[in-house]
């Protein structure tokens, strides 16, 4: 059940980047209803996070959940914010995506 507290808590984080992102863009009343969502997003991922440590190693599960960050974020860059999708950028997201699954293989939990 952690996994996927932390696995949602991963999306959480996706969606306060995003947030920010679409912030940035946004001007007027727009633009803080994006950063009450960066806020919303912020406290419910760190919530998962911290749910899903009590039972998670530390270590994993924090780097599982920036890599799902990280992975998210760079996806949503490429398909909504018009970032590049070079051969490098999706050579190196295949190699994270390898990484935090070969974290949860390796895992006590």
């Amino acid at each position: 059940m952690n996994w996927i507290l932390l696995i949602l808590g991963g999306l959480f984080e996706v969606g306060f980047t995003t947030c920010l992102g679409k912030a940035k863009e946004a001007s007027g009343s727009t633009m803080y209803g994006w950063y009450l969502g960066f806020v919303v997003c912020l406290l419910v991922s760190m919530g998962l996070l911290i749910k899903a440590t009590q039972t998670l190693p530390l270590g994993t599960a924090y780097a599982v959940w920036t890599g799902i960050g990280a992975v998210g974020t760079v996806l949503m860059g490429i398909f909504f914010f018009k970032e590049p999708a070079d051969f490098w950028r999706i050579f190196f997201i295949f190699t994270l995506i390898a990484s935090i699954v070969g974290l949860k293989a390796v895992s006590s939990h």
